[in-house]
């Protein structure tokens, strides 16, 4: 039967050849799919297309191939097939810029490709592509001075930054494009009704200046836009009301199935907020059959029959808040889960992937509130595990997704796709770099437009090769590994403490060899002002100073406040801080209240605890092989006789040399194509040198002696440094996103390969620095364990008399964090020190018994 269907089409194909090019045999097929849409026309399209791909040869039959293309895409699309719409679309404009068929005809590949395929982006979530390919048919649109598509961009680009929440610069965007000339009707509609959404997200909407103006909203716009302020102010009847009037000039025939799903879910959403909690149900199965038609049952859906949809997401969150049973709420959850998980898979850039992290963060809260409350009535141990294991899965994806990459490639070093692979994602975040930079600078529409392209290119290719590499290195999802987390805190001698910093509340989990514990930390605008606080008694030297009293207060405070106390008895912490808590140098917490004005004096928990942060438990079971005695290149620009001298950055590189065979770059010689030249031959990495943390538009940053390196550049690196040293301001500060952290150098590091790193919370450039580091590298260099370095350099600077009491506050020795393994001190040197006394020893007996033995025979002489 399979070989009469293949003979079928190939007589179809051939005999329509006799009569027509190849060229009008594409346009034949596609016009005949067009004039009768449907799923079988579909599919037959695609079987003729199969064979014409591997006949097309001219730029007109490629041409075709783009026509034909774009109308699948767009059939796709409106039957919400958007995996395979982007995908459509993604070759069709990879064929037409290849080919180079603008110079061939006026086919509009902006209207036709990169307009939907834009949308497309943003519906599933993959923002920076959408930036990208939406700025680059902009650029196109002023080329040709195309101002219906230079509006088009504007608008779909407000669209992008609306829905990521970005609504100052939705109102920029909007402003500047009513300046463009010959705006349409309909456009003009498009740009006040964003407008209007942006200024009802930031309240500052004011209908009388929208009614007074010159175009006034349509009854359609005014009921919408009533909706959306009833919806935000908690009028839930008065934006039922809006919503039902708006409804009625909507014809569910010129809407494709997502939108009638999410008109279904909008109205769930209200019938939930008025508490009607069995219509809402109601009408969310109305929902989720709307987008799976043959799903008949009024229970949820199995995995099977999801697909990468994000109006899903809302269904089944709202779901779950709607279930009573704790058990069917989790079930719903994970669906929503799932379908993240699906939409992740199309995503190239870490960018997009972060972004889109957020709402994951909020479903993990409610998840882990769930399991705990399910504990406290059931005492049941496995509601802990699973509570952990929703906190680990928000936490640092994008960190762990490269860290794996780079792991299996280590494991399969000759697989071409692996090499393939990371070469693109290396070559990715060193375009992505250039063009922050020209965004930076001259802002030069061509280079930027460039860049873009390459981009999307780079994106394209990657996506490319992802299925080969799915189908070759299968991952598998595994329950989360607490039993040997709990084995190698036992081996560690060490307790894991872990955070989870929501919206409403922390939850701390707790786990040791043998035990797991999870509390819960209200959290509300005073318990956030404490936090804050205590971070910005660091801002200054001089604030903690200045009232010794205030600081001891502060840090014993949040030491109990954040229930430190409950590992008090365990010497050495494995610490996964979250949100705000990134930012708490723990070690400076007070453990016990103390009447004392002498830093020395203070119990500080570095006292008596040592403390190794990570990102995620991953990194900590994540064991790495260490070198015994890897080589150190130390990095010191100093910038002499200019605005930006580092006086005691000398000191530094002194105490560095004086304990350690390094190779020091000093002044000129620590350029940025020296270091990356050199730093991926050596075993350890010092930087001493500025850094900051960067801006709402400048990523975070370290500077070299002749040029500045952004973190995406710094992505791109590919280190095996077994420890770097950053002693440099700022470089664990950065902008912070929920789950993955502060974007900062010291991640940016880590994300090129570091292992483990030792970095600075605030800024400081101080004699007390080069004091530290000294201490430091003298204990390392004889006990090659950083976490214990960094600890008892700490304690030596404490205890060094010659230092007085001001320079001994927090602020100069507490910024240093380390991030890494917990390496105990002379791990292989105890046990070669053990056998040498087991020698010695040996020895010893024997030469005391031949000593006896001789002493006998002489004896037992004299006796005869």
């Amino acid at each position: 039967m399979g070989m009469y269907k293949v003979y079928v089409l190939f007589f179809f194909i051939s005999t329509m050849g006799f009569a027509q090019t190849l060229e009008e045999s594409i346009y034949v097929a596609t016009e005949t799919f067009i004039s009768n849409k449907s799923e079988t026309a579909y599919q037959t399209l695609k079987k003729h297309m199969r064979f014409f791909k591997n006949q097309v040869k001219t730029k007109d039959e490629q041409l075709a191939l783009v026509f034909s293309q774009c109308h699948q895409g767009f059939y796709l699309s409106e039957n919400s097939r958007l995996y395979e719409a982007t995908l459509t679309y993604e070759d069709a404009l990879k064929r037409f810029q290849d080919h180079q068929l603008s110079s061939l005809s006026d086919f509009d590949i902006i209207e036709n490709c990169l307009k939907p395929l834009g949308n497309l982006y943003i519906q599933t979530g993959d923002y920076t592509n959408a930036e990208s390919i939406i700025k680059q048919y902009t650029f196109l649109a002023k080329q040709h001075k195309n101002t219906h598509h230079q509006v088009s961009g504007a608008i779909n680009l407000a669209k992008l930054y609306q829905t990521i929440g970005n609504h100052e610069t939705v109102l920029k965007l909007i402003s500047n494009a009513f300046r463009i000339s010959k705006i349409s009707h309909k456009q003009k509609e498009h740009l006040h009704h964003i407008k209007s959404t942006s200024l009802i997200a930031l309240n500052q909407y004011d209908e009388r200046a929208a009614s007074n103006r010159l175009e006034k909203p349509s009854t359609f716009q005014k009921e919408r836009n009533n909706y959306a302020i009833a919806l935000k102010n908690g009028n839930y009847n008065d934006a039922l009301k809006a919503f039902n009037a708006a409804k009625v000039f909507l014809n569910d025939e010129n809407l494709n199935t997502r939108e009638q799903a999410k008109l279904h879910f909008q109205e769930a959403q209200l019938q939930h907020l008025l508490n009607l909690p069995d219509q809402a149900l109601e009408t969310l199965q109305r929902a989720i059959k709307t987008l799976i038609p043959e799903f008949n049952t009024n229970s949820l859906p199995n995995q099977a029959h999801l697909y990468a949809e994000n109006t899903f997401i809302d269904i089944f969150d709202l779901y779950a808040v709607l279930q009573k049973n704790p058990e069917q709420a989790l079930k719903s959850y994970d669906l929503s889960f799932h379908v993240s998980e699906l939409l992740q898979d199309n995503w190239t850039s870490q960018e997009a992937k972060i972004i889109n992290e957020t709402n994951n963060r909020i479903r993990s809260e409610k998840c882990i509130s769930l399991l705990f409350d399910w504990y406290q009535q059931t005492k049941d141990k496995a509601a802990l595990s699973k509570a952990l294991h929703y906190s680990e899965n928000s936490k640092a994806s994008t960190l762990k997704a490269i860290f794996q990459k780079k792991m299996r490639l280590r494991k399969f070093p000759t697989d071409s796709l692996l090499i393939q692979e990371l070469e693109l994602l290396k070559a990715q975040e060193r375009i992505t770099s250039l063009l922050i930079k020209e965004q930076l600078s001259a802002n030069r529409a061509s280079k930027i437009n460039d860049l873009s392209r390459q981009l999307s290119g780079i994106s394209l290719e990657i996506k490319a090769i992802k299925p080969a590499i799915s189908k070759k290195h299968a991952d598998s999802k595994n329950p989360f590994p607490l039993k040997a987390l709990q084995e190698q805190l036992l081996k560690d001698n060490a307790v894991l403490m872990e955070y989870f910093y929501g919206e409403t509340a922390i939850y701390q989990f707790i786990v040791s060899g043998t035990k797991i514990f999870l509390n819960k930390i209200d959290l509300n605008s005073t318990s956030k002002n404490k936090i804050l606080e205590y971070i910005h008694l660091f801002d200054e030297a001089s604030i903690i100073n200045n009232d010794i009293d205030l600081f001891t207060h502060k840090a014993f405070d949040l030491y109990k406040f954040l229930n430190f106390d409950a590992v008090s008895s365990h010497k050495n912490v494995m610490l996964i801080p979250d949100g705000l808590l990134n930012f708490i140098p723990f070690e400076t917490l007070l453990n016990s209240k103390k009447k004392t004005t002498s830093f020395s004096n203070m119990p500080f928990v570095v006292k008596t605890q040592n403390i190794a942060y990570n990102a995620s438990t991953f990194f900590y079971l994540a064991k790495n092989k260490t070198t015994p005695a890897p080589k150190l290149l130390g990095v010191f620009p100093v910038f002499e006789n200019t605005k930006k001298q580092l006086t005691y950055s000398v000191n530094e590189a002194q105490a560095v040399i004086d304990e350690t065979q390094a190779t020091l770059l000093m002044n000129n010689e620590a350029s940025k194509a020296n270091f990356i030249q050199n730093a991926p031959q050596y075993g350890v990495l010092h930087l001493s040198t500025h850094a900051s943390s960067g801006n709402l538009t400048k990523p975070a940053n370290i500077d070299f002696y002749d040029e500045t390196l952004y973190l995406n550049e710094l992505y791109s690196l590919n280190l095996n440094a077994d420890l770097v040293v950053l002693s440099a301001c700022e470089t664990g500060i950065g902008k912070l996103y929920k789950g993955e952290g502060p974007m900062s150098i010291a991640r940016g590091f880590q994300y090129s390969g570091a292992k483990n790193l030792l970095f600075s919370l605030w800024q400081i450039n101080d004699l007390s620095t080069s004091q530290i580091m000294h201490a430091f590298y003298s204990s390392y260099n004889k006990t090659h364990s950083a976490y214990n370095s960094n600890r008892q350099s700490k304690l030596d600077y404490l205890q060094n008399e010659d230092i007085s009491n001001v320079k001994k506050s927090p602020y100069y020795w507490g910024a240093f964090v380390y991030y890494g393994d917990i390496t105990k001190p002379n791990d292989s040197i105890p046990l070669l020190y053990i056998l040498i006394g087991i020698i010695l020893i040996l020895i010893a007996v024997f030469l005391l018994l031949k000593l006896k033995k001789s002493h006998g025979k002489i004896i037992a002489g004299i006796s005869n």
